[in-house]
């Protein structure tokens, strides 16, 4: 179920826009209970699909013309109601379309519904108190990751090649890296986030979760008005930082193993592999979340106070808690974050082309350890899927997620990560590693 792949069979007409949107039908239908779906709107899918078909006819056909997608339930779509995952009471019918949704309509792509997602973006495990938590398909029993969680489920099935989803500390890395799919962060400023639900106006980001990196790719394009290459072409011999500190100790043994191999392989490749002590990284995690949730705190300041039993009891207790930074705390996250972004120039961006880390500390957690688990303990669990994400988030670093090792309980993935504006180069070595992988898949082993 890749864009490449939907495109061919459209292109040769083995199939049409209609009927492919009738086999996602089906799909989502056989899935039931399972399908990661807050709302379905056929009608109008068919309608898009039909004006695919046309377009096609006329030559007129747009780079995604006929591809079935949908979408994290955020976005706003003129006459359509928007969840934001949150209590029905929250819900409301927007008036105009997102951005990135007409960017996508344009395209010719087909929107047929809401993605689950946690409750105002807020929640890296995939948990929602009002509606429950997505199933991972690709972890028995593990978390699918947050807040995009609808999204990488509905790709690690084979719902949809790609999904939008938001970053602010690891939306979108996150629930990849759980469900084995990819995730790409792009840098703030390049994707339009009008008509987008906020959060953390100086954090957010929106970016797709994809089947693979060509999917991704062809994805964010459309996103970015073609400012980002829709294709691939060789990455040339690069600087590849791993990090060798602090803040990747606490991974696990097979994560080691996979992060070696990879290195390995990326030598064999002709790369420079620079190992770098990155653990400041480590200590840029907890500004990143003042300013997130401090943000988030005066988004919701006036439905927080007129609706306070709307919100579910973790969601309602961080915003409670922010409301209590005092403005200094959080001018000071700013401060040092400008101080973060010079010092990533000048002591890792001057040493390496890019950086690869862990995308989590290993596979996805089980949902088990969230049954009964309050205050301390939740916080423990989010500090530890955030760790490794949050330090791009707060530097507004371009981030993919790449699934690099399968092992018996789920995908291991790397963050491949590069200054503002390398989304090109980034995307260009993810899809060599991946294609490097799939071959040897085809050849029955693995590299971890």
């Amino acid at each position: 179920m890749t864009i490449a792949a939907i495109l061919s069979r459209l292109e040769r007409a083995e199939t049409t826009a209609v009927a492919l949107l009738e086999e996602v039908q089906a799909r989502v239908a056989a899935a039931g209970a399972q399908a990661p779906v807050a709302r379905l709107e056929w009608d109008r899918a068919f309608d898009q699909a039909r004006a695919a078909d046309r377009a096609r006819q006329e030559g007129a056909a747009g780079p995604l013309c006929g591809v079935p997608l949908a979408h994290k339930d955020m976005f706003d779509r003129a006459g359509s109601v928007v969840g934001f995952g949150a209590h029905p009471d929250a819900q409301r019918r927007a008036e105009r379309t997102a951005e990135v949704l007409a960017r996508l309509d344009a395209a010719g792509a087909v929107d047929f519904g809401r993605l689950q997602m946690s409750e105002f973006a807020m929640g890296p495990t995939g948990q929602n108190h009002h509606h429950g938590m997505p199933v991972n398909p690709a972890v028995p029993g593990g978390v699918p990751g947050g807040s995009s969680s609808g999204s990488g489920v509905a790709v690690a099935m084979g719902l949809v090649p790609a999904a939008l989803g938001s970053d602010t500390g690891g939306s979108i890395r996150i629930p990849a890296a759980c469900t084995g799919v990819v995730g790409f962060k792009p840098s703030p400023g390049l994707v339009p986030r009008a008509g987008a639900m906020p959060l953390s106006w100086t954090q957010d980001v929106v970016g797709p979760l994809a089947a693979s990196v060509d999917c991704a790719r062809r994805v964010l394009s459309v996103l970015s008005a073609g400012r980002t290459r829709a294709t691939s072409q060789p990455p040339g011999r690069l600087r590849l930082a791993f990090d060798d500190s602090s803040l990747t100790e606490g991974v696990s043994a097979r994560m080691r193993a996979a992060l070696a191999d990879l290195r390995q392989q990326l030598r064999a490749q002709g790369h420079e592999v620079v190992v770098l002590d990155m653990g400041w990284l480590a200590h840029l995690a907890e500004p990143a979340n003042v300013i997130a949730i401090s943000e988030a705190a005066t988004v919701h300041a006036d439905r927080l106070r007129a609706a306070p039993d709307s919100y579910g009891p973790e969601v309602r207790a961080r915003l409670c808690q922010a409301a209590g930074i005092p403005a200094q705390a959080y001018l000071r996250a700013r401060q040092i974050r400008q101080i973060a972004i010079t010092r990533a120039k000048a002591e890792i961006f001057a040493a390496a082309d890019l950086v690869i880390l862990p995308g989590l500390a290993d596979v996805a957690p089980q949902a088990a350890a969230l049954a009964g688990a309050k205050g301390a303990e939740i916080a423990t669990m989010i500090a530890g899927m955030t760790g490794l994400t949050r330090p791009a988030s707060l530097l507004g670093l371009p981030v993919l997620t790449l699934p690099v090792a399968q092992t018996a309980d789920g995908p291991l993935s790397v963050q491949i990560m590069g200054q503002r504006g390398a989304e090109d180069l980034i995307a260009d070595l993810a899809q060599h590693l991946e294609t490097a992988r799939r071959s040897d898949l085809h050849r029955g082993t693995d590299p971890a």
